[in-house]
């Protein structure tokens, strides 16, 4: 082969370059032998990702880490030795995912098992386009291929971001199903976030993550760009708290009590609420706090701390009702005393304004009300407890709508779950957490007929971005730990085969 540089006119004559076959082998072998390969050894694209994503309750996404040992659900689903040669191959991303029946499937790309499309597969294995997803068990394997039989409707809204986000990050997608069975009874209370998906990192100590969620199952809505995540001052949660959750309105955490009417009527009726006073504790700003109890007959008390406007007359109407009902059902109201020293000046500004401490028959108290001045200063604001005496007005900083509007949650999940009030099936990881914190912010989008730009929390559409992060205690050394420490981190904890998927 000989390359030469073209004469033109009026230009010296160009330079003879001789032949160049080492050069030209060097550069066909360059391009040639990596087309040939990828022939060979197509790169997954996860094409049958969409596929596998309908059917999930829970679906997780890994990267593959060659420093990392085979990991458990690979072995449990593969064998020992088979799970060795395949993930030593592996490469890119892999996936694990719940069904309706609550078992876990193991998903990897076809391409493990050989080039060809009728390559050998384990016996509890189906083809799902460029991937291969092996069943944990025979009733398991069929119930996945009659699944594959049906029409499967294509993703779209917030289940196609969540198929792309599985596609390129390690991330976790859920459904309503799987948040019934892993919140259990705190389920009324995450509505929000019925469906969604999470990008999570792994951080020296913990986790952190960010996505998005929506109340509406299937949404279909489309998410404008995600913020940045919002700033928070609160830091790591005290020890002498249990959780605390801080709203811009009530109802964004107990929407859906609130609107059942089999929850909604008996309150109304046994505690004095009207229709007025249910709507002003609906759109009020809130802090709630748990405190561990180490005395008495309850393990921890309840503080729910309203930031009421200036107008309490409606108020303190409606304490005066909830006081009548109180005593119509046996309680005694015993007023709480008049502070002094150093929380006199708080006591004067509250001293108009009713409280009340609730007792039972054997001098047992089950909680009251009383009116706070924030640390901060400002309005006096509305002070339930349950499970406890009335604390010290001192103390409290002020219920303030966090920034976005939406939720800030910090717990100290290790201290919850030591008490048992944690669900069973949370992940192992969240339970031996010593802190947690998740933020939320609706995503706001104008109501039809409103002028765009104007925007409302309130016409969001059902969306809310999410952010969060947990740090880890540290695991103890035993077999049992080791063994739950070679699971996937989010997997929840297994139930048993004949419990339902949701509850």
């Amino acid at each position: 082969m000989t390359l030469t540089l073209p004469r033109w006119k009026g230009l010296p004559p160009a330079p003879h370059l001789g032949p160049l076959p080492i050069t030209s082998a060097l550069i066909a072998l360059l391009v040639i032998a990596p087309a040939s390969q990828l022939h060979r050894f197509p790169r997954s694209n996860a094409q049958g990702l969409e596929r596998v994503v309908a059917m999930a309750s829970l679906i997780q996404s890994f990267q593959s880490d060659d420093a990392r040992p085979v990991p458990l659900l690979w072995q449990e689903r593969l064998g020992a030795e088979p799970a060795a040669q395949l993930w030593a191959r592996q490469r890119g991303a892999w996936w694990q995912f719940w069904g309706r029946e609550g078992s876990a499937h193991l998903v990897v790309p076809a391409r493990l098992f050989g080039p060809q499309a009728n390559a050998a597969l384990p016996g509890a294995a189906v083809r799902v386009d460029d991937l291969v997803v092996i069943a944990p068990d025979p009733l398991s394997h069929q119930t996945l291929q009659q699944q594959l039989r049906q029409t499967a409707r294509q993703p779209r809204g917030l289940e196609q971001r969540c198929v792309n986000l599985l596609r390129s990050r390690q991330a976790v997608a859920w459904t309503k199903l799987a948040l019934a069975q892993i919140s259990g009874d705190l389920a009324p209370l995450l509505q929000r976030f019925q469906q969604g998906c999470l990008a999570v990192s792994a951080e020296a100590d913990g986790l952190s993550w960010q996505g998005e969620a929506s109340a509406k199952p299937d949404s279909v809505a489309a998410a404008p760009p995600q913020p940045a995540q919002p700033s928070t001052s609160g830091g790591p949660l005290p020890a002498d708290l249990l959780l605390e959750v801080g709203g811009a309105r009530l109802d964004l955490l107990l929407d859906a009590l609130l609107s059942n009417a089999v929850i909604r009527q008996p309150l109304m009726e046994r505690y004095g609420l009207d229709q007025a006073a249910l709507e002003r504790l609906r759109s009020t700003p809130f802090l709630l706090r748990l405190r561990p109890q180490p005395k008495g007959p309850f393990q921890a008390s309840l503080e729910l701390q309203l930031a009421v406007s200036q107008d309490r007359s409606g108020w303190t109407r409606w304490l005066t009702a909830l006081g009548q009902a109180l005593e119509r059902q046996g309680l005694s109201d015993q007023r709480s005393p008049t502070s002094s020293g150093p929380a006199a000046a708080t006591s004067a500004v509250t001293s108009r304004l009713p409280s009340s401490l609730w007792l039972r028959d054997d001098g047992t108290p089950l909680g009251g009300w009383r009116w706070v001045v924030p640390a901060s200063g400002g309005a006096p604001q509305l002070l339930f407890v349950l499970g406890a005496g009335l604390p010290g007005a001192e103390r409290f900083a002020t219920a303030r709508p966090p920034a976005g509007g939406g939720l800030n949650l910090r717990a100290r999940p290790v201290a919850l779950s030591a008490l048992g009030l944690l669900p069973q099936d949370l992940p192992a990881v969240v339970r031996r957490s010593s802190q947690l914190e998740i933020l939320s912010s609706p995503v706001a989008t104008p109501k039809p007929g409103v002028k765009p730009g104007a925007t409302s929390p309130s016409g969001d559409g059902g969306l809310s971005w999410l952010w969060g992060s947990l740090t880890l205690e540290a695991p103890q050394a035993t077999p049992a730990a080791k063994a739950q420490s070679a699971k996937p981190p989010l997997a929840p904890t297994p139930a048993p085969t004949s419990a339902p998927a949701g509850r």
